[in-house]
């Protein structure tokens, strides 16, 4: 049970992030460009999670946990640059496509680190999860056009630095307090954007010409939610489920995009879902059955 709670806790992290594309698009087209828009989202989000800290959490922190969690947040930030990048160069449904490769680079990683073959189960999700996310993408309806090789290779920069995300928030200094966690791995991801994109926009009277209102959602949804979220769950359940149950983002991409920017979606899209939400669920409740029946087994062979 305990489990299952936790991996609710990273599907409501990976549902918040799936919103993000829908309301950065809304952000373009009211004149505000990607690194106002990614810039307000981490100094505003960082802003949400100093709040908590102050109100919930006053923990001191060793220097030498202060220093990693610092070291994690980077990562976190070079997904949303490497993406913004990919994003640029390559229709939208290609980059995120490529993303979506940090399942299995995810579950690959933790492979490595725990020298154990990924089960069954997981090898299963990750299938089911590529196929599904083929088709969710659209990457079929666009077949034949060129492709930027830049775009594809910061799309899959954005993969590898997502993946390393969750192992890290999952491996890394797990004692720390969740408040104080995620307010020291969003430090060090807001400094590296505002030292990638410069925040003018604070002086500049855009963010009172209304970039404000967009900086503070897409901080809500793309900051302190998120790390909140991974920071309690995916030291509860593995790296490798945390990226397969993570998969869940782009459904809810899907979704948003259809509710917020009233997008038509494809039946070969709707097919992906399906495959996706699948891939999710399926071998979880595969080894849950598992479970059961060893469970059986053994009450069963006590009693004689």
């Amino acid at each position: 049970m305990n489990k299952l709670k936790f991996s609710l806790v990273i599907l409501l992290g990976a549902c918040s992030y799936g919103v993000l594309s829908s309301i950065l698009k809304i952000g373009f087209l009211n004149g505000f460009s990607f690194p106002e828009l990614l810039g307000g989202q981490y100094v505003f989000g960082w802003f949400g999670l100093l709040l908590l800290v102050i109100t919930f959490s006053r923990h001191k922190v060793s220097p030498k946990n202060i220093l990693s969690l610092l070291a994690v947040g980077t990562t976190m930030s070079l997904t949303s640059i490497f993406y913004g990048l990919s994003v640029k160069e390559l229709p939208a449904s290609i980059a995120i496509v490529l993303l979506f490769q940090f399942t299995w680079i995810g579950v690959l990683i933790e492979a490595i680190a725990n020298k154990t073959f990924p089960s069954r189960e997981k090898l299963l999700s990750i299938l089911i999860l590529f196929v599904g996310t083929l088709f969710a993408g659209g990457v079929f309806d666009g077949l034949g056009q060129q492709l930027s090789i830049k775009g594809i290779i910061f799309g899959l920069l954005a993969a590898i630095t997502f993946a390393f995300y969750f192992f890290a928030s999952g491996r890394v200094s797990t004692e720390v307090p969740i408040f104080s966690k995620s307010f020291l791995m969003a430090t060090s991801a807001t400094l590296f954007v505002c030292l990638i994109y410069p925040p003018t926009y604070l002086i500049d009277g855009t963010l009172q010409d209304g970039l404000w209102k967009y900086a503070l959602i897409l901080g809500f949804f793309g900051v302190v939610i998120p790390v909140i979220c991974f920071s309690i769950g995916v030291p509860k359940i593995g790296t490798g489920l945390a990226t397969i149950l993570g998969a869940v983002e782009l459904p809810t991409a899907v979704i948003a995009s259809i509710t917020l920017l009233n997008e038509s979606v494809s039946p070969l899209q709707w097919i992906g879902i399906i495959f996706i939400l699948s891939g999710i669920f399926i071998p979880q409740m595969l080894k849950i059955q598992k479970e059961k029946r060893q469970n059986f087994f053994r009450e069963d062979t006590t009693e004689n």
